[in-house]
């Protein structure tokens, strides 16, 4: 190990530039970023300085250095360092023991993400963004990532540096243009020169026309002249031309657009970057269109980049269903194709077929031919799958197309939009659907009546024209598991049945969120059912993880139908249930709260708690949290439970006693009354009296003819410090004639398992009431709260200074997830999950 573990950060900093780095410049920090090399240069420069590399850096020796790119990237996005400056080749990471590089081009895609809060600290590993950035980062790592030590490779680490950080600069200073920097240069010519540019964009963006086009003819020139012809707009000197075509009498004709400045801001710009950029990045610039492409657009047309390892997994499906020799017996046709990555690996392009929306991308398709693309130039070709005729299509295909023996050797593959009228923002109250996301195609109306609300998705519509309009034909498509699961797409599942496998949906370019993504495979002439499918399913790196069951479910089966049976809405009010539809993904949205926010009540996603119905509710959040959301159940709807839960009092109880502590019970003595307080005055050692007993009394009543193992007597007695009179609570029977809570005359005992969580509850109750100033109603959220304080964005802090309370609030913790596993097996046996 070349430096010791008890050098501070800035320390190794300092040894790393002066012994790995001594040939540049590592005093220039851009951002926030901890540790950046660049080139050197004499003095000032006209333009900005070359980045070579940017790094996290960390004292002492870390097991895994993934954490630390997590870091860095979420430091660059939140500071926008990769808008402000020019990327580097590399990013890095390093300790005093080791250091690590990976190609910034492999996370660049990582800064597209939509609904991303790039606005949380960087350094907290507790958020959800870190998360989702080091399952991304992880398997980049792996595959792309090269690690040296340091002082025991020899000289592999110099030679690596002295091999790749190579300044990119002319004579006349000008940064070129690489895969690494190519969206950031984009960003600054969307700055500088496309205002100067006398188009409408507005206007030309509703007909399709991108300035990511302009750029591309801007990039891919030399002295004013695109070199590149088959691309959709092109550079001729001091104008553009695009929309190029011949006329009725054979003559060429084009638009043209013109400069309002005189060329004056682009011919600044160019001089700031070097173009072409090398040859070896055209075909790779090109294909990468999509990263230039706006969220809405990408949505609406299909322009996805689907990662090249699903790519080559769906092809291996379809040669597991079709044969080895599928490519030589079947037609294949991408018809939301994009720049045509998809395609990329089919060996026999007489048989390829590519469509797409964009007219641009049909030119960049054809582009891609002379570096390589294995696809027939007339075989490429504009259409609109929602609303274009099949008469428009080329002649072979639509020969193919109209023959039903041809048909069935016809296999449409493709990863299409997903842009759907709803929203997560219209599920919340927040926001109002999409106006004309499908109803503004002829389709919409067509098949409406057939399958309801699924056909306002763009996605279901491509399916749905496949089916009918195409039928016989093979099926090949990546989507989510919505038409799969959701009770929406009930009546579209009678149309579909398919084959498929999962993969996580973070592993697509643009693509956050934790959720499987499927490739399905159908065969469109078979007889359908909605019936449960098999799947299996792959990690990000590929590796076969097992199979899952995915289980369909109409609207009728589901807990919250299930849960409508009990609300009360004329019993005493102890609180809210918020709740939200009924898969894994939503259970955030599943809380106890005393004051519901308005949205919540407008959308009617709230019902009271009621001394008579609270059980039932804790029984619900139970159901619904002890199992962790993963990207694999993410989809995966909570069901109307069979019978059997009624006679299982040891359930039910637990339930009540996990709902109690748990993190989703946001119960505040400062919004009302706090209800929720399962131990008495004397137990906790509080100061003052509380001002409801009921949850206390409640528990006393149903376990007083057991106490539970361990002697803690509920009744009352020594051991609680107070009597109970009257008996149990008058609950009315909610579950049908002679069915009650937990037996009617109580009698239940506390599993040992929620006994264990009661006592660690306990003792942190009383730690918060040994402090001064302690309020006597606290809730479990208050403790948290106080113990742990707020951030500036109003979310709780993940730990805290009080080492005691760290103590006790980790085993309640760890109490908990001992519950959460036993009542999770009794989720499944009583039918909540499938």
């Amino acid at each position: 190990m070349a430096y010791s573990q008890q050098l501070r950060e800035e320390e190794i900093k300092n040894k790393v530039a002066a012994d790995v780095f001594g040939a540049y410049d590592c005093t220039r920090i851009f951002g926030a970023v901890d540790f950046c090399v660049s080139v050197k240069t004499d003095g000032p420069t006209l333009w900005e300085t070359e980045s070579l590399l940017w790094a996290e850096a960390k004292a002492g020796v870390r097991a895994d250095l993934a954490p630390l790119f997590a870091q860095l990237v979420l430091t660059i996005g939140k500071e926008k360092t990769h808008e402000k400056h020019s990327p580097p080749p590399f990013l890095g990471a390093f300790d005093c023991e080791k250091i690590a590089f990976l190609p910034y081009h492999a996370v660049v895609d990582f800064f597209a993400v939509n609904d991303f809060d790039w606005t949380v600290a960087p350094s907290d590993p507790g958020t959800r963004e870190f998360k989702l950035l080091l399952d991304r980062v992880r398997p980049l790592l792996a595959a792309q990532g090269t690690t040296f030590r340091f002082g025991e490779t020899g000289g592999e680490l110099a030679a690596f540096v002295k091999k790749n950080f190579v300044a990119g600069r002319d004579g006349t200073a000008r940064l070129p243009v690489t895969r690494n920097n190519f969206v950031f240069v984009y960003n600054r010519w969307r700055e500088g020169v496309k205002p100067s540019i006398a188009v409408d964009w507005d206007a030309a963006r509703r007909r399709g026309i991108l300035d990511a086009d302009f750029f591309l003819a801007d990039l891919l020139s030399k002295d004013n002249a695109t070199l590149v012809e088959k691309l959709y707009v092109v550079l001729r000197g001091n104008h553009y031309e695009l929309d190029r075509a011949l006329d009725e009498m054979g003559l060429f004709v084009s638009k043209r657009a013109e400069f309002r400045d005189g060329q004056a801001a682009h011919a600044g710009f160019w001089n700031r970057y070097k173009r072409p950029p090398k040859k070896e990045f055209w075909h790779w610039i090109a294909e990468r269109r999509d990263l230039l492409v706006p969220q809405d657009v990408r949505e609406r047309k299909g322009s996805y980049f689907t990662p090249q390892i699903w790519v080559e997994k769906a092809q291996e499906a379809l040669a597991a269903a079709l044969g080895e020799d599928w490519q030589d017996e079947y037609d294949v046709w991408d018809c939301a194709a994009g720049t045509g990555n998809l395609l990329a690996g089919l060996s026999n392009k007489y048989k390829i077929w590519a469509s797409t929306l964009d007219q641009a991308d049909v030119e960049v398709m054809r582009e891609r031919i002379s570096n390589g693309a294995n696809l027939l130039d007339k075989h490429i070709f504009q259409f609109d799958f929602l609303n274009d005729s099949f008469d428009k299509l080329p002649e072979g295909l639509r020969e193919i197309v109209r023959d039903p023996k041809r048909r069935k050797k016809l296999v449409v593959f493709y990863n299409p939009p997903y842009e759907e009228a709803a929203t997560a923002r219209t599920t919340a109250g927040t926001g109002k659907n999409k106006p004309g996301v499908a109803t503004g195609h002829a389709l919409n109306a067509q098949y409406k009546p057939l399958v309801g609300a699924a056909a306002n998705e763009l996605f279901a519509l491509f399916l749905l024209r496949i089916k009918k309009e195409l039928p016989g034909c093979i099926l090949g498509q990546f989507s989510t598991l919505k038409h799969v699961l959701a009770p929406n797409f009930k009546a579209f599942r009678e149309v579909f049945r398919s084959e498929l496998f999962l993969v996580p949906a973070n592993t697509f370019d643009n693509v956050q969120g934790s959720f499987p993504i499927g490739f399905f495979v159908w065969d469109t002439g078979l007889r359908t059912s909605d019936e449960e499918t098999m799947a299996d399913c792959y990690s990000a790196k590929g590796e076969f993880l097992g199979s899952k069951r995915l289980c369909p479910v109409s609207r009728d089966g589901i807990i919250n139908k299930w849960l409508h049976g009990f609300f009360d809405l004329q019993g005493e009010r102890i609180g809210w249930l918020c709740f939200v539809p009924n898969d894994f993904q939503h259970n955030m949205g599943v809380f106890i709260t005393l004051k519901p926010s308005e949205s919540l009540v407008r959308e009617s996603r709230v019902t009271p708690i009621t001394r008579n119905n609270f059980p039932i509710v804790t029984l619900y959040l139970a159901v619904r949290q002890c199992i962790p959301a993963t990207w694999l159940n993410n989809r995966d709807q909570f069901l109307w439970p069979l019978d059997s839960w009624r006679e299982d009092g040891e359930f039910q109880m637990d339930c009540v006693m996990y709902a109690l502590f748990h993190g989703q019970n946001r119960i505040s003595c400062k919004a009302g009354v706090n209800h929720w307080i399962p131990f008495t005055e004397a137990e906790v050692g509080a100061q003052e009296a509380f001002r409801s007993h009921f949850m206390r009394e409640w528990l006393g009543a149903r376990l007083e003819a057991a106490p539970p193992e361990g002697g803690r007597d509920f009744s009352g007695g020594a051991a609680s410090g107070r009597a109970f009179a009257g008996g149990p609570p008058a609950l009315p029977d909610l579950f049908g004639e002679g069915v009650g809570w937990m037996a009617a005359e109580g009698g239940e005992s506390l599993s040992a398992e929620a006994q264990a969580v009661w006592e660690a509850g306990r003792e942190l109750w009383r730690h918060y009431h040994s402090q001064k100033g302690a309020v006597a109603d606290a809730s479990f959220y208050d403790i948290r709260a106080h113990f742990q304080g707020f951030k500036p964005n109003g979310h709780m802090n993940a730990d805290s200074p009080d080492e005691t309370y760290t103590r006790l609030v980790g085993a309640l913790r760890e109490a908990q997830k001992v519950l959460a596993g036993k009542i999770a097996g009794k989720v499944r046996e009583h039918g909540f999950l499938r």
